[in-house]
């Protein structure tokens, strides 16, 4: 209607950071799923969070959304490349069971996490191209979503450094146990 005051991105999601604000916008979100909205209202920053729902209940943006304040000013000054280190030093690991899943994970967060610098996402599972997975990790994303025996293969080899690893997300953990990755998830 004329004379309406015009509503912003930012507007629909006001508690959240607007670089994420925007992108659930653009997306077309109106409103926040009761799982991303209870992780929202848990001010969840330096807090343990577990959050169980359904599949299809947006669980993963609602993972991203605890994130995302942890990345807004970028990437800190540990993520700076020393002299001869090529290994990648995220600041969150996302563990899944299934090379899907990874995928899925991954492009939920690179959406998100479009505005956000440094916020970068790469993937490494099972059943894909390991030295195609090194050149990814070379490039120091700030997340890395993967299968527990890739990783695992990965942190062995000197690809991924855990050392600047602030979050860990365990994803359908109890899936992973179930597939038998109980000594890789305790061995990561």
């Amino acid at each position: 209607m004329p004379g309406d005051p015009i509503m912003t991105n930012t507007d629909l999601f006001p508690d959240l950071p607007a670089p994420i604000a925007q992108a659930l916008a653009a997306r077309g979100f109106t409103e926040l799923t009761a799982v991303q909205r209870a992780v929202v209202d848990a001010e969840s920053a330096g807090r343990d969070l577990r959050v169980s729902s359904q599949t299809g209940s947006g669980k993963t943006v609602a993972i991203g959304i605890a994130l995302a304040s942890h990345f807004l000013d970028g990437p800190p000054e540990s993520a700076r490349r020393s002299h001869g280190d090529t290994a990648a030093h995220p600041r969150a690991l996302v563990i899944v069971p299934t090379r899907e899943l990874a995928a899925q994970v991954r492009e939920e967060l690179r959406w998100l996490f479009a505005e956000l610098p440094g916020a970068t996402v790469e993937v490494v599972t099972g059943g894909t191209s390991i030295l195609r997975e090194r050149i990814a990790l070379s490039r120091r994303p700030a997340f890395v979503v993967g299968t527990p025996g890739r990783l695992l293969d990965h942190m062995r080899n000197g690809a991924l450094a855990c050392n600047a690893i602030e979050h860990v997300i365990l994803d359908e953990a109890d899936q992973m146990l179930d597939m038998g990755f109980k000594d890789e998830l305790d061995a990561i």
